[in-house]
């Protein structure tokens, strides 16, 4: 692989010219890297609702021609000036968020949010420089969250790799590097259930599943699954949910039923569909005195949250995270030795899988609520 460091690389790219159109397979040029860079070669990738949703830009600034993509596994191609943590040949995941090891948040026990590489859903270049490392004809390719994983080859910051075990299925822990690890951790690192409790969770996709197990692995007692989707929730019970609300059954509120179900209010809940009224929902019906609440699904950029500041005076408590408060470069290959332990099961998000050349059938699977993950192998 060395032979091409240092050397601009041709190869395929899903790009999106514009907003909710087809991806268009292209042939794309990838720079090399440069200082405090790295570059990969993508072997699996998988579609997140992120990248549909930015993709529709229904609710956010629009920024095209991208390269979407950020769930993936992949090895290290080269390396720029000053890397030293990674080489050519290693396994890694790259990461929507990074962590740069020198800001009072990645010095914190507390916090992932680094200063540096916190999550930029509007930037499409290379925070050293201001560039893409893509092109086309002389011409820019925007990056999608600082990992554009949607080709074949593609251009990271060093703080947004995890370096992980070599032995790892890169096709099954792709899906770690965002949302199973962002349910999970948001259960297990912030919501922190105590066992017997009883969880409530909004939204049955790949990411509320992930919490759903993760208040399994914590010894919730009731997991109250919440959808719209009743298709959703025989699956569901895979992951530990044990009762299921659909709130369009109900002509009041959906905090007041699970209220009624659970003696005054659950004891913790997690909202995952970024759903303004989900998560004020989700905030509402947890009991007062103990009960958390944890935010975790992406809103829409106008949304507001209204509740009635009486919630938090009795004792209610609300939460927000960003990848399960997981710190990408020090917690993640824990999390991928979770699974090559069997302490955490992969293969029952993955529904789906397809050439990279048919990326677009699994944008149809997700915008049809037919898939979990869909694994997109990039030699296809």
């Amino acid at each position: 692989m060395s032979s091409t460091a240092g050397q601009v690389i041709k190869c395929r790219a899903a790009v999106a010219w514009e907003a909710g159109k087809p991806l268009v397979m292209e042939e794309v040029e990838v720079a090399p890297p440069k200082a405090m860079e790295v570059r990969l070669k993508i072997l699996y990738t998988s579609l997140c609702h992120t990248d549909v949703y930015f993709w529709e830009a229904k609710g956010q600034t629009p920024v095209f021609p991208r390269i979407f993509g950020h769930e993936a596994g992949g090895v290290v191609e080269s390396v720029g000036e000053g890397v030293t943590d990674l080489s050519p040949g290693d396994h890694v995941l790259p990461i929507f968020m990074g962590e740069c090891k020198e800001c009072a948040h990645c010095k914190s026990q507390e916090s992932n949010m680094c200063d540096l590489l916190r999550i930029n859903t509007d930037r499409g270049v290379m925070i050293s420089d201001g560039q893409s490392r893509f092109s086309i004809n002389g011409k820019p390719i925007y990056h999608f969250l600082g990992t554009s994983t949607f080709s074949e080859y593609t251009v990271v910051h060093v703080g947004c790799v995890a370096k992980i075990n070599p032995l790892a299925p890169l096709d099954k822990v792709c899906v770690i590097s965002c949302g199973i690890s962002t349910g999970y951790g948001a259960a297990v690192n912030v919501a922190k259930p105590p066992k017997g409790s009883t969880v409530a969770v909004f939204g049955l996709g790949a990411v509320g599943l992930a919490a759903a197990e993760g208040a399994r692995a914590s010894g919730a007692s009731r997991i109250i699954g919440v959808d719209i989707n009743p298709k959703r929730f025989e699956e569901a019970k895979k992951f530990g949910v044990t009762e299921f609300v659909n709130p369009t059954d109900y002509d009041r509120p959906v905090q007041e039923v699970l209220a009624e179900m659970t003696n005054g209010g659950v004891d913790r809940s997690i909202e995952c569909s970024g759903s303004t009224s989900a998560m004020i929902s989700a905030f509402e019906c947890v009991h007062d005195g103990w009960g958390v609440a944890v935010l975790v699904g992406v809103p829409h950029k106008d949304a507001v949250f209204k509740t009635h500041p009486v919630n938090f005076l009795v004792e209610r408590t609300l939460k927000g995270t960003f990848y399960g408060n997981y710190k990408p470069c020090s917690d993640i290959p824990a999390v991928v030795e979770k699974y090559m332990a069997k302490e955490l099961e992969l293969e029952k998000f993955i529904t789906h899988s397809v050439p990279f050349s048919e990326i677009n059938k699994a944008f149809d699977y997700m915008l049809k609520g037919e898939s979990l993950r869909c694994i997109i192998h990039m030699d296809g």
